[in-house]
């Protein structure tokens, strides 16, 4: 049998035909296990056909502290790239849901984790002020594990002032921002951009929060509530607005968009 055509659930543990599982959206038809998926296939599943604009498609980071760990910054950058087919952790642009335009921001966990370095923070930056712009709404799609860019330094902790900053004066202009957070969405991604739309929508059991459980129970010393970083948890405790599956984020988001906009 060729290799390739069946998946393992991580929600149920149940083999699934790989085909199944990309018509269905890359959800678990047993379970409705949501499997992480890369930007390229959230824009499929998001925007109106042939719809989607990138913009500044070919920034790329610079090496400000000439950092190096196992190989240099700028080698790991090249091998990322040739590994995930993108030039960075993030793709944004202008799209069309329902016929409705939108400035669009995803992150993509297969481009060092996701993490947060100044190009990231400097794409959602620009595609925030473009639909500032524009009068369109902003929808921010958090996709990914991250955190701060280490081989970046300060450079990339700055992102997370800088997005803030960018989202504060695009909702004082009266523009609409919907955040959707995926399975992970943590780090500063959690600590900015992420965390302060107008609408904060999740898809069902993503991993939410700052830091990783481990990290904050050794941190504060306490025993932590069972499942205290899920969607359904922050449902619960007022931090999202609503859980949406992914068959049904298009038809969310359009309704979204057509009352509030």
């Amino acid at each position: 049998m060729p290799d390739g055509l069946w998946v393992r659930c991580d929600g149920c543990s149940s083999m699934l035909f790989k085909k199944t599982v990309e018509d269905g959206m890359f959800v678990c038809p047993e379970c409705n296990y949501h499997f992480r998926i890369f930007s390229r296939d959230r824009v499929k599943i998001l925007v109106d056909e042939n719809s989607f604009e990138e913009m500044w498609p070919n920034m790329v980071p610079c090496d400000p502290l000439n950092f190096k760990d196992r190989v240099t910054y700028p080698e790991r950058v090249t091998e990322e790239q040739q590994k995930s087919g993108l030039k960075e952790a993030v793709i944004v642009g202008k799209a069309k849901i329902n016929g409705s335009e939108v400035m669009i921001g995803i992150t993509d966990p297969s481009f060092i984790m996701g993490s947060m370095g100044s190009v990231v923070g400097e794409k959602i930056a620009r595609v925030t002020e473009k639909a500032m712009e524009l009068r369109l709404p902003l929808i921010l799609v958090s996709g990914s594990g991250g955190g701060a860019r280490m081989q970046e330094g300060v450079f990339s902790l700055m992102q997370m002032a800088k997005t803030s900053a960018a989202i504060a004066r695009f909702q004082g202009a009266g523009g609409l921002y919907i955040s959707i957070l995926t399975d992970p969405s943590l780090g500063g991604v959690m600590a900015s951009f992420a965390s302060l739309a107008d609408i904060t929508i999740a898809e069902p059991k993503a991993l939410i929060g700052f830091a990783g459980p481990r990290v904050i129970q050794e941190t504060i010393r306490r025993a932590l509530p069972k499942g205290f970083q899920t969607a359904e948890f922050l449902l619960e405790h007022g931090f999202v607005d609503m859980i949406v599956n992914r068959q049904d984020m298009k038809k969310e988001l359009s309704r979204l968009i057509a009352y509030l906009q």
